[in-house]
């Protein structure tokens, strides 16, 4: 619950709570916080239990730690037997390496390509289109802008 709380933090807690209850109410003041949180956990006990009963036996292995998103996720990941054997099969390096390699020799043999490569019949559409000539531009008008 407190696992991110440093020696620091502990020590000015501390510090804090001597001087806001006293040395001399302090251990009572301990007494009452740790007696409020065992009550608040005998209740979520009871009120997890209550839900457990009530789904029934379906859900007898439902645990409520896996409402939490990120161990939703890391549960099914890990569980699943065909995103294992998907995962175990994908090599994303591999992929990656292959498509890099056909990028670049692909570069590298674009000119004897190009000359044995049949004319293309439309337009190269990786190739930005020349402009216009002058006489064929409309004029601008900035009144009509």
């Amino acid at each position: 619950m407190f696992n991110d709380i440093g020696a620091l933090e502990l020590v000015t807690i501390v510090v804090l709570a001597i001087l806001i209850f006293g040395p001399d109410k302090l251990p009572k003041v301990i007494q009452d916080v740790s007696g409020v949180i065992r009550k608040i956990r005998a209740f979520s006990d009871s009120a997890k239990q209550d839900i457990r009963s009530e789904l029934g036996p379906e859900f007898k292995d439902f645990e409520f730690e896996d409402l939490n998103p990120k161990t939703f996720l890391r549960k099914q990941l890990s569980e699943n037997e065909d995103l294992k054997e998907i995962r175990s099969t994908f090599d994303l390096r591999k992929e990656l390496n292959d498509v890099t390699d056909a990028v670049n020799s692909r570069e590298g043999d674009s000119a004897p390509a190009a000359s044995a490569a049949p004319p293309a019949t439309g337009p190269d559409l990786l190739k930005k289109a020349a402009a216009p000539a002058a006489e064929q531009r409309t004029p601008y008008d900035a009144d009509a802008t």
